[in-house]
């Protein structure tokens, strides 16, 4: 068996600081990248630039660096390498060398992993499997043997078996026992299962502000469940996900077993014998948090190529009458709405309830549209699949410009589903994201004009290389109804803008009517986008758009949009600035978004 020495290097201690300090370079010949290894952990490298050495220093360092190389050499697993040293002193700046031949590498030649306890103590368990264990070992039997992937294999085993009933195992036994005239190296590795974990009842500390229910709610897991890191970790992102908490810890609370073994070891001490485990080890279900403040507010100003400039004022209360309300108020230039909505705890079937009332006024290409709303909502699923239930009142006036001011109201249900398939949700690059909306008015009740409304939008994300991606865009959307005047213009399409077809101004495309545009009965766009990142994460972009809204399907002539725009991937999401050109109406527009809003 090779023994690896470990050096420890120190200067010679000297009386005062040496009168002449000496500088010197270092040339290292090595390999892929022991050069690096090298050039960061040897001692002759790491002593450049000190005003305390000198040349008798220097040579010592030298001389010491081929078994210093030799040792870290070993951990890359070339346990017999060449290495020479030398100082040449006939340059004004010497030059330290050192050259190095690793030789063969040394491989794994087996693997003894052996798993100690892991016998399932309840009825109906099932046994581990330790074949799924041993498939998932990551430094397999001919691979070169390095240390990192020897500490990295044994740590993965380790996670492997904690994250499911067996969360306090432990490494019994670990030893790479190396033959460097071989090149072989052989591994053992014990593993100890330690008690079988199941989870138990629920208990919650930190809560004061807020009812109890906003936890036990969320919580999937029942008394009796196989332990299980992921179920754990879950309840955690859903409880964080509630606004309520600003820190929020779940985990097995291990309190009360090490208060029993320590129990157990004094009744052994007095000389009780030890008893023997009867089934699995149930532990609760501890959850920690701090809570938010109760009230919150904040204001802000922006602006938007869509609607100009922009201030914001939000205030947000946790807790009324049990309740999470939101609310808002939003001045911009064309768009000017104020909103309150209130939550009700998550049911323990995971439906998220709300209800609120808005009010928003737009003035856009001609049109004036007062729209007062009161809605209902279910929503329920995960960010990856979203679903929800609107139904709500709406009241809107309508004056469009040289024509008499129209009323309507409305009384909507709305089956909204989104799905993502991406590799990151706020800075994705691969993946696609599908939106689609079915509802309408159906019965005469509160309704000035029946109608049914389908709508959908995709966005697709490939790949084109390590640097490049192609983004596909398309947006659909039809109307049906007897007649398009009765029904709200929240519920008619328009094209244009930033998120639609760009060189066009905000839903500058649409149904002319007079001096104004309007919605239309159909909606079809799409868009064609390369992004190249140069100097990640700076890229550029180019893109081809297309589409429009009409009264009549045979009336949907798209309108083109091309252009150039820089991109940036900030930490909150992608920030887009665009020059595009629009072909229909001959002129240049700027776009500027920030997020990935869909």
């Amino acid at each position: 068996m090779a023994q690896i020495a470990i050096i420890v290097f120190a200067l010679p201690a000297t009386g005062s600081v040496c009168a002449q300090a000496i500088d010197y370079t270092v040339q290292i010949d090595a390999p892929g990248r022991l050069d690096d290894l090298l050039e960061d952990n040897l001692d002759l490298v790491r002593w450049r630039g000190n005003p305390r050495l000198d040349l008798e220093q220097l040579q010592r360092l030298v001389k010491d660096a081929p078994e210093q190389a030799r040792t870290l050499i070993a951990t890359e697993g070339y346990y017999s390498p060449k290495v020479s040293a030398g100082l040449d002193t006939s340059t004004t700046v010497p030059v330290a060398r050192v050259i190095v031949d690793p030789g063969e590498p040394v491989l794994v030649g087996d693997v003894d992993l052996v798993l100690r306890g892991f016998e399932p103590l309840s009825a109906g368990s099932k046994p581990f499997d330790p074949a799924t264990l041993r498939n998932n070992w990551t430094l397999n039997v001919g691979e070169r043997f390095r240390q990192a992937d020897w500490e990295a294999a044994k740590r993965n085993l380790l996670r492997q078996v904690m994250q499911t009933r067996y969360p306090r195992a432990q490494l019994a036994e670990t030893s790479a026992t190396v033959d460097p005239d071989v090149r072989r190296a052989l591994l053992h590795v014990v593993v100890d299962s330690g008690p079988e974990v199941r989870l138990g009842d629920l208990r919650i500390e930190g809560l004061s502000r807020y009812p109890e229910r906003i936890v036990t709610n969320l919580n999937q897991i029942k008394r009796g469940d196989e332990y299980s890191e992921a179920a754990l970790q879950s309840f955690q992102a859903r409880l964080q996900d509630t606004g309520y908490f600003s820190t929020v810890e779940v985990s097995a609370d291990s309190a009360a077993a090490l208060e029993e073994n320590i129990e157990e070891l004094k009744e052994q001490q007095q000389g009780a014998p030890a008893a023997k485990p009867s089934g699995p080890e149930v532990l609760p279900v501890l959850v920690r948090v701090t809570e938010n403040k109760r009230r919150n507010a904040s204001v802000g100003l922006g602006y938007s190529t869509n609607t100009g400039a922009r201030a914001q004022v939000n205030y947000d209360d946790l807790n009324v009458y049990g309740l999470r309300m939101k609310s808002q108020v939003i001045a911009e230039t064309k768009r000017q709405a104020a909103r309150a909505d209130f939550y009700l705890p998550t049911t323990a079937k995971g439906y998220n309830d709300s209800f609120g009332a808005g009010f928003e006024r737009n003035d856009l290409r001609g049109e004036i549209t007062n729209v007062a709303t009161v809605a209902v909502r279910r929503a329920w699923g995960t960010p990856l699949l979203e679903r929800s239930l609107t139904f709500e009142y709406l009241s809107e006036k309508q004056t469009v410009e040289g024509q008499l001011s129209r009323n309507s109201k409305s009384l909507p249900l709305t089956y909204s589903i989104t799905r993502r398939e991406l590799d990151n949700l706020v800075l994705p690059t691969r993946g696609y994201v599908i939106n689609a909306q079915l509802g309408g008015a159906l019965l005469p009740v509160l309704t000035d004009e029946r109608f049914v409304r389908a709508y959908t939008r995709f966005v697709n994300y490939r790949p084109i290389s390590v640097d490049s991606t192609l983004i596909l865009r398309a947006e659909a959307g039809a109307l049906g109804s007897k007649d398009k005047r009765g029904v709200p213009g929240t519920f008619l399409f328009r094209a244009g803008g930033d998120q639609s077809v760009r060189g066009y101004g905000y839903q500058q495309l649409g149904v002319e009517e007079g001096e104004a545009v309007v919605g239309g009965r159909y909606l079809l766009t799409g868009g064609v986008e390369y992004q190249y990142w140069f100097k990640p994460p700076w890229g550029v972009a180019v893109f081809v758009d297309a589409g429009n809204a009409a009264d009549r399907f045979k009336d949907l002539k798209p309108e083109f949009g091309y252009g150039i725009g820089a991109r940036w991937r900030s930490p909150v999401g992608p920030i887009n600035v665009d020059l595009a050109y629009g072909q229909a109406v001959k002129e240049a527009r700027l776009h500027f978004s920030v997020g990935f809003t869909f």
